[in-house]
């Protein structure tokens, strides 16, 4: 007689569906108890150890020696191979059977010379399958290799997750066995885990919640695990409530395999190349088995180097991208900080990812996918539509510490007006697995519902957890239309967007500047990554300029085009958002300085090389080569090599040339003495001497301890202990300085952020401001009259920190320039620079890639206060109407304009992820700009440029150019001729690519004018392909072009054949 119904309690009824599933509690008698079998010992463990990442071929020819389970093994770092020797017993025929596998650090299963599975418990990947089901013929013995790296998921932080890693840490192998693996009772336990998520998530109030809770239960009661026979009938009650539909109008979830490695973070990037590996065999594993699972996956760099370390995995997965289960994503070289790189910088990003992408998988990528980087900038937009890409997913925003954003799908609208598809997946990570309680967050959670239908889902373990496993798989399939839920489908990004794009109708706009509320620190931290990066996209652009322009004058010079690329990847590597960033551990940090240094050096050899080829068959004086490699004329002081190893002043000039002003240019100087050398853009001319009015300035000036620096366009007064208490445009007697304050104060702060050091500096740092007090007396006068002035000081910051910084003023130069040596030994402290405006403005303007926008200097909104630390590129610039100050650098990125005070980031002190950190020497140049009028009209652009990009003084190795030579100008001030490279694909090598943007924020029609033999000119996207409008009308040299506010134009120009 069948029992009779019981009343049954929510509460118990749960609890008891709990511990029948519970890997804790009841294991001798509950399912997961039985979930595997019969299990016995490998017949034999051996290990190697190493301190290098050995190729497999190497490492299995190394003499192993006997270990056992519960061996250690390490330091941090090492590696540790495993010669795994197994004997499957003869009694499990029939049976499927697994290796367990269970040790701290990341392992990879090696089986016949090839990668096949990675092994990490924080991945919950602790089994490797050694067959489906043993037949009667197959081998009983064989032997694998598990390759254990002697680090975390995340690292080895010596107490948390960020802090320095442990160097000493030791690892542990926990368990090494077969076993048998019972796949019924495993369906049974995701059937019964999904019916707990979906009684828990839908609550006591719902109708279905009641229904998957009376399910399970009744799953319980006919369930014996001791008795196998009973698992159909509880399977056949889960597929009936399973079975049951949802209606039309339910939320559709794109569920994607995704597996997010930081390329390089809390571990060097040699390790993320056996992150990639561990993860993407793991990930090939499952579309084997799964022909319905896709896979999204970003970064060519990491499958650069995959397809150069682990070429048999590489080609698997061209073979599932063919299949359109793999699919690349992102179309970037790897996932960039979206706030530090140049314009260009970010450009690159896209041609290099893309045509990797088109080279190694057959197309590009249609969407970009930048899930983890903080912030993004206005002109991200722009940049995306040129390289053939118009959806954009990130989820970070969600990590604002103040305001929510309002949107989950929306446009976004760039700086230039461009537009792009943008979607937050509405779960706020990246990272699900497959959870009822993270599909029902997808739909709770979505700011745009009745807008749009359509969520994505992005699940899988990151940074080398070996991304989805089996069981969200079947998770996932298993939810795909069961009634009271959202609808299920494995799909793809082209789907999702495609479905979004359907019903794009009523969605939102989002205009400027996606910024995040958060991790505001990363603007400052580790400075010396920041300079490294800012100086080595200015000499890549040299080096570009000057040898497309050696190859336009020179039939034997053949432009570095793979040298150049091979430099440009390697910076495109360090923009990662966890390096440029300085959020990285210190072995990152050094790495990034050697990959800068590798840059610096080849760059110098291919400048050097480039003047030799302009220089060649040239009548001339042999000296120096001047080049000026920005797109206006320069009239600026240089320093010169004399013989012994000393420097003398000349001042730089241009002549303007018959019919045009030239702008890139070159000019030669006799050594060893220079009075005066002109400086054309691209132009060569003949040292001369300085115009009578500019020559000389009277010297600087210093009475009751201060001094004042006057060269007829600023006059500059430094108190006692080098505060600048006056900046005075000479021409109207315009004061800059506010009344009764100070510029040039140092301010030094408390910076304990809550949790995330390096990342992270709140809002609270800014109650505890400290005016660093000078000793009056350290202000002293340097340089003294000519065509230079200077005074300098010393500071003392703190008992263990100092500051010594030369104030100069060059003749004919808008700007005073703030040479600083610091030696900083703090912990969690921020220096600042400030400087109090005689201006009032609600807003303040900062650079950003190819153009600028407006932030509040107030707090008016929650909106606003959150914008406490900012970021800028090259300069800032608070101007009322008629006047203005703009605080230009060479080296800085974080900022701030709070009522009339700008303020300059200039050095942070966090211990952890390095401890490290920002200690020791630093060398930067700030520069005060005041200005009549509007920045734009007083060329703050051109002079932040100027102090980036500072005249070169190449060695000329024969005679150099005897006249003055141009090869480009430009008629609008409004429009900056910004790159000047080989293009990509260039028959014979001689079509140049030119890249320029309109800076003001302005209509304007402008003629560019070359002195290059042009064949050919026809507009380009960023990836280069022709416009298909064909060639622009090229009459006496001149094009004339038409640009929008902040666009973009990039132009091909097919160089005539040199003559024989």
């Amino acid at each position: 007689m069948a029992a009779a119904p019981a009343l049954k309690h929510w509460r118990t009824t749960l609890e008891r569906v709990e511990k029948f599933v519970s890997p804790l509690y009841f294991t001798d008698c509950n399912l997961r108890g039985r979930l595997f079998g019969d299990s016995c010992p490998v017949a034999e463990l051996s290990s190697f150890l190493t301190p290098e990442r050995l190729p497999y071929q190497e490492a299995v020819q190394q003499d192993f020696r006997p270990a056992q389970v519960g061996d250690s093994f390490g330091p941090t770092w090492w590696t540790c191979w495993f010669r795994v020797e197994l004997t499957i017993p003869e009694a499990w025929v029939g049976q499927e059977v697994h290796l367990r596998w269970e040790s701290d650090g990341e392992g990879l299963v090696w089986r016949d010379g090839e990668p096949v599975q990675g092994l990490t418990k924080e991945g919950e990947k602790t089994s490797y399958i050694l067959t489906d089901k043993l037949g009667e013929k197959d081998p009983r013995s064989l032997t694998l290799y598990v390759e254990v790296a002697c680090n975390g998921l995340l690292g080895a932080g010596k107490g948390s997750m960020i802090a320095a890693p442990d160097p000493e840490k030791m690892f542990q192998v926990s368990r090494a066995e077969l076993a048998v693996f019972h796949r019924d009772v495993y369906k049974l336990l995701v059937d019964l885990e999904l019916l707990l998520g979906i009684a828990k998530g839908l609550g006591e109030d719902n109708q279905r919640s009641f229904q998957a809770l009376y399910t399970a239960n009744q799953m319980v009661n006919v369930c014996d695990p001791a008795q196998p026979e009973t698992f159909p009938v509880a399977q056949a009650l889960a597929s009936k409530f399973f079975g049951q539909r949802g209606g039309e109008s339910q939320h559709t979830i794109h569920a994607m395999g995704h597996c997010h490695i930081d390329t390089a973070w809390l571990w060097p990037f040699k390790e993320t190349v056996r992150k990639c590996a561990r993860s993407w065999v793991t990930v090939v594993q499952l579309m084997e088995r799964n022909p319905e699972f896709i896979f999204a996956c970003s970064q060519a760099q990491q499958l650069e180097w995959v397809r150069s370390h682990y070429p048999g995995l590489h080609a698997r997965l061209q073979e599932f991208a063919c299949r359109g289960q793999f699919v690349p994503v992102g179309g970037t070289w790897v996932e960039m900080d979206g706030n530090l790189p140049s314009g260009e910088s970010m450009v690159r990003q896209f041609l290099q990812g893309q045509n990797f992408f088109r080279q190694e998988f057959g197309k590009m990528c249609s969407e970009f996918w930048l899930p983890d980087t903080f912030g993004y900038s206005a002109q991200l937009p722009q940049i995306m539509r040129s390289c053939g890409i118009k959806r954009f997913l990130t989820q970070k925003l969600s990590w604002n510490l103040v305001n929510s954003f309002p949107h989950h799908t929306f446009f976004w609208e760039g700086l230039d007006g461009s537009q792009v598809l943008a979607h937050f997946p509405p779960g706020d990570s990246y990272g699900m697995q497959g959870s009822v309680e993270e599909v029902l967050k997808t739909v709770a959670k979505n700011r745009d519902k009745g807008r749009t239908n359509h969520s994505a889902f992005l699940f899988g373990f990151g940074d080398g957890g070996g991304g989805p496993t089996q069981t969200m798989v079947d998770r996932l399939k298993r939810l795909c239309n069961t009634d009271g839920l959202p609808r299920v489908q494995l799909s793809s990004p082209e789907q999702l967007f495609s479905a979004l794009e359907g019903h794009s109708g009523q969605l939102c706009t989002w205009v400027g500047e996606l910024f995040l509320e958060l991790h505001n620190g990363t603007y400052t931290t580790h400075a010396q990554i920041k300079k490294g990066n800012r100086e080595c996209e200015r000499i890549l652009h040299d080096v570009e300029l000057l040898s497309s322009l050696a190859l336009a004058r020179s039939a034997q010079f053949l432009y570095p085009a793979a040298l150049l690329q091979d430099l440009w990847r390697l910076l495109l590597l360090t923009q990662f958002h966890d390096v440029v960033t300085g959020s990285c551990i210190q072995l990152v940090a050094e790495e990034a300085m050697c990959h800068y240094e590798d840059i610096r050096s080849h760059g110098n050899t291919l400048l050097s090389a480039a003047a030799a080829a302009l220089c060649a068959g040239e009548p001339g004086p042999e000296g120096l080569l001047i080049v000026n490699t920005l797109p206006w004329k320069r009239t600026e002081v240089l320093a010169l090599p004399r013989p012994g190893g000393a420097h003398c002043l000349g001042m730089s000039w241009l002549l303007p040339s018959p019919g045009h002003c030239p702008r890139h240019g070159l000019c030669s100087c006799p050594r060893p003495h220079l009075t005066a050398a002109p400086a054309a853009p691209a132009a060569c001319v003949r040292s001369a001497r300085a115009p009578a009015d500019l020559a000389s300035r009277p010297p600087p000036t210093k009475t009751d301890g201060s001094v004042t620096l006057d060269n007829g366009i600023l006059r500059v007064r430094l108190d006692p202990t080098g505060r600048l208490t006056s900046l005075v445009l000479v021409a109207s007697g315009r004061e800059a300085i506010a009344e009764g304050a100070a510029g040039n104060q140092f301010v030094l702060f408390d910076d304990v952020p809550l949790y995330w050091d390096a990342w992270d500096v709140m809002d609270y740092h800014l109650e505890t401001r400290k005016p660093v007090l000078g000793q009056a007396g350290t202000l002293a006068v340097g340089t003294e009259g000519g065509v230079r002035g200077s005074a300098w000081f010393l500071l003392q910051i703190s008992p263990n920190s100092r500051l010594s910084q030369e104030v100069v003023l060059d003749v004919g130069c808008p700007y005073v320039r703030f040479h600083t040596e610091v030696h900083w030994h703090e912990a969690h402290k921020f220096l600042k620079v400030e400087f109090p405006a005689r201006v009032r403005s609600p807003q303040a303007t900062y650079e950003v890639q190819f153009g600028h926008l407006q932030r509040p200097t107030h707090y008016n909104t929650s909106w606003d206060w959150a914008r406490f630390e900012v970021w800028a590129h090259r300069w800032m610039d608070l101007s009322e109407h008629g006047f203005g100050l703009a605080l230009l650098n060479d080296c800085k990125y974080g900022a701030s304009v709070r009522g009339n005070v700008l303020s300059l980031s200039l050095l942070r002190a966090p211990k952890s992820p390095d401890a490290t950190v920002d200690m020791g020497r630093h060398e930067f140049t700030y520069a005060l700009m005041p200005h009549k009028g509007s920045f734009q009209d007083a060329g703050v652009i051109p002079a932040a440029y100027s102090l980036n990009f500072p005249l070169l003084a190449l060695p000329a190795p024969g005679p150099a150019p005897a006249a003055a030579w141009s090869a480009f100008s430009v008629s609008s001030p409004a429009v900056v001729l910004e790159t000047v490279k080989q293009a990509e694909t260039s028959p014979q090598g001689r079509t140049l690519l030119l890249r320029l943007y309109e800076a003001h924020g302005s209509h304007s029609d402008c003629w560019l004018h070359t002195s290059l033999p042009v064949q050919e000119a026809v507009l380009c996207d960023f990836l280069e392909r022709r416009d298909p409008a064909g060639p622009l009308l090229l009459r006496d040299n001149r094009l004339k072009l038409a640009f929008t506010p902040f666009q973009v134009q990039s132009l091909l120009l097919v160089l005539q054949p040199p003559p024989n």
